[in-house]
């Protein structure tokens, strides 16, 4: 693991980093706290030990700038102090830090303290894949239940044209027994009645306006089967780690059918697209990842805003503009809003107002990660308690893509 310590005493910054490397760790050491941001900033280390007085920036200034702009998503902090008085340690820990260690250092603290960082640092990452793969299964039971549908059709008008078939048959036997007696001579008025039953008890001229019926409702069928099935591809996009150029357009509207059936109980989706804005460089996967978090929280705003059963439905509304630099897209719900209490740290890894067992608190500490600091955009909103919320996801226009 790697480890970033940030101290404007050389002695103290050689010894800790004598320290470290003897343990194992591979260490990143800056002067001061200016340095030390700029490293963190960049995503170098997600576990800093830093001095609490450094010029330039404190360690306290850098744990108040993780906090507040959410800077790697979340950086394991300990403060390196000769501060022990309890308020200071307060302090330490209100302005943002995750521990404190006592100067002059004891080697088997500061490593039992790093100890339980690297703990808490894994847990973050095993919560985050367990965001994921909790979206995985909602878009997994979903989606059968989308498939199910057509499914139906397909499986039904089967049946159906089955037993059609076979009545058919039956006439076409009848027809063939009538027209040899036809070849042979005059016809018997019995063989007449015989044709007519059959054909009678076939109905005919209902089997004749339902088979085109069926086979035209089961290539809808088979046609939204494969549309989902291709919307997953998109979705997925497995294995591309590198940024390319997709239509915006395109991915939007993947991401809503991925989504449905979390949307189409509580609200109509309506669609404001720029025409003039089509290709934009991403992380397909990691955008569509981030559209999915968006539309499941209107989702849900709208649901928790209209209760169980209602019968009533709120209007999600998604779209895409070209604003300067950037392509913007937004997407708005009319749901509950979010409280006051809660905005400034909605982005924080962990932390969510949804009902215990209803989600993780990663979704949107994802969606910054992805946005912010894997394509150098923008993520904000705007929302009003009781109205309604809006998310803005701006990416910059002009991005170098890997060949």
């Amino acid at each position: 693991m790697q480890i970033l310590i940030a101290d404007d005493s050389a002695l103290v910054r050689a010894m800790l980093q004598d320290t470290l490397e003897e343990a194992g760790y591979d260490v990143i050491a800056c002067e001061d706290g200016l340095q030390a941001w700029e490293a963190i900033a960049r995503g170098e280390s997600r576990l800093a030990v830093l001095d609490w007085m450094m010029p330039g920036l404190s360690g306290i200034d850098i744990c108040r700038k993780l906090h507040d702009e959410h800077v790697a998503n979340w950086v394991y902090a300990i403060l390196l102090t000769s501060k022990d008085k309890l308020d200071d340690i307060l302090h330490a820990f209100q302005s943002g830090a995750s521990d404190h260690v006592c100067k002059p250092f004891r080697e088997a603290e500061l490593l039992a303290r790093i100890k339980v960082g690297e703990k808490m640092i894994n847990l973050q990452m095993e919560l985050a894949q367990s965001q994921k793969l909790e979206s995985v299964g909602q878009l997994a039971a979903g989606i059968a239940h989308e498939i199910n549908t057509p499914t139906q059709y397909v499986s039904d008008n089967t049946r159906f044209l089955k037993d059609a078939f076979q009545d058919i048959n039956k006439v076409l036997a009848q027809y063939g027994t009538f027209l040899e007696a036809a070849r042979q001579g005059p016809i018997d008025a019995s063989l007449i009645t015989q044709l007519e039953e059959v054909i009678t008890q076939a109905d005919i001229d209902y089997l004749c306006q339902e088979i085109p019926l069926a086979i035209d409702q089961s290539l809808c069928g088979v046609e939204q089967v494969a549309k989902i099935v291709r919307a997953m591809k998109d979705f997925s996009h497995p294995g591309n780690t590198a940024k390319m150029f997709v239509n915006l357009k395109d991915t939007v509207e993947t991401t809503i059918s991925v989504a449905r059936n979390e949307w189409k109980y509580v609200a109509n989706v309506v669609t404001q697209f720029d025409e003039s804005l089509t290709e934009v460089s991403c992380l397909p996967g990691e955008l569509n990842q981030v559209l999915l978090n968006l539309i499941v929280n209107a989702s849900h705003a709208i649901g928790d805003k209209l209760g169980s059963g209602s019968g009533e439905r709120g209007t999600i509304t998604i779209g895409t503009r070209r604003l300067e630099d950037f392509a913007e897209i937004f997407v708005q719900d009319t749901g509950t809003g979010i409280p006051e209490s809660a905005r400034r740290r909605i982005y924080d890894p962990f932390f969510t107002t949804k009902a215990v067992g209803k989600g993780t608190g990663q979704g949107l500490a994802i969606s910054y990660s992805v946005v912010v600091e894997k394509h150098g955009g923008e993520i904000d909103f705007v929302t009003e308690e009781g109205v309604g919320t809006t998310f803005f996801i701006r990416l910059p226009l002009q991005c170098e893509v890997a060949a």
